[in-house]
């Protein structure tokens, strides 16, 4: 096995090189090195395997259900994707010809999964990398104020979901169910006050720290999606549009305030989107890799694209 370390450019932190392994080769190397990948993980947050032989949805399923457990559905998810099978998604089905901000998985949400697991079938022919930066990073270099302010105001994500026909995602797809009282209990035990509307339409209102410390190494790490979820990423010609629809950006399909009710600032969340791109690595997808990433030490996007592209992701705690 040869690996290789890098602190800085495009690549992420930590690449393993393994020659074109099969796929059953694979799972027993890395239930033998689980330990040296797990103290990796929580050094650099993301590991890459190269020269794994994954062809098909069903190889990267036998990895992902080989070396993990516990795994988490995408319920509560606020990204378009489509469910494969019963642990594996397609990567965000998001408008190809645009950038999908940083974020930590369902940093927004009460309950959040501790790994990611990635495979490209198919890379893009131009673009399309999965974007990385290091939470620590991004507080070191995090204008202080804005530090300040998120960890003594914390965050307040508001998410209105439709019934079927609408912007957006419908609350249906969010919760994959269509029973308004499994959804209830879901939201009541991960304390999200809801309130359904007009037309079967459903309020979400999400309390969320903003920043939090690592489960193991107890760092403080950046977790949010203020740029993710404030208009001021929808760009012009978009937020144009949607303000025509709507009376407020409170009423968009999806809005960030602070946890005490202010308004975050449109230049506040231009500067965290500055601050998160000097750390951003956008490490090229080829074929025959797998690649883990640690979802509370590092966030993951997705650049604009040409051509077709199949990446798949499991979750897992």
């Amino acid at each position: 096995m040869n690996t290789t370390r890098h602190t800085v450019g495009p690549e992420p932190a930590f690449v393993a090189e393994l020659g074109g392994i099969g796929t059953d080769e694979f799972i027993t190397w890395y239930r033998e090195h689980r330990q040296e990948i797990d103290g990796q993980l929580t050094t650099v947050g993301a590991v890459r395997f190269d020269g794994v032989q994954i062809d098909s949805l069903e190889g990267f399923q036998q990895i992902v259900d080989s070396i993990a457990s516990k795994f988490l559905n995408y319920v509560d998810g606020n990204s378009p994707r489509t469910k494969l099978t019963a642990n594996v998604y397609t990567s965000t089905e998001y408008d190809q010809s645009r950038r999908i901000t940083m974020h930590n998985e369902l940093s927004y949400s009460a309950k959040w999964p501790n790994k990611l697991f990635f495979t490209c079938l198919e890379p893009a022919l131009s673009g399309g990398e999965t974007l990385l930066a290091d939470g620590r990073e991004i507080l070191d270099i995090m204008d202080p104020a804005i530090v300040r302010a998120i960890e003594e105001k914390n965050i307040l994500y508001i998410r209105n979901l439709h019934s079927g026909l609408g912007v957006g995602p419908s609350w249906q797809d969010t919760f994959e169910t269509g029973d308004k009282q499994e959804v209830e209990r879901y939201c009541h035990a991960l304390g999200i006050s809801f309130e359904w509307g007009a037309n079967a339409a459903l309020r979400l209102l999400q309390p969320s720290r903003g920043i939090i410390r690592h489960r193991e190494t107890k760092q403080r790490v950046w977790f949010n999606q203020i740029d993710q979820f404030h208009p001021t990423q929808l760009g012009e010609e978009i937020y144009e549009a949607m303000a025509a629809m709507y009376d407020s950006p409170e009423e968009f399909p999806m809005f960030v305030k602070f946890g005490n009710g202010e308004d975050i600032p449109e230049g506040m969340v231009k500067d965290i989107l500055a601050s998160i791109g000097q750390v951003t690595r956008a490490p090229k997808w080829q074929r025959n890799q797998f690649l883990v990433i640690d979802n509370e030490l590092v966030l993951h996007g997705r650049n604009s694209y040409a051509g077709s592209r199949k990446v798949l992701v499991a979750m897992s705690e």
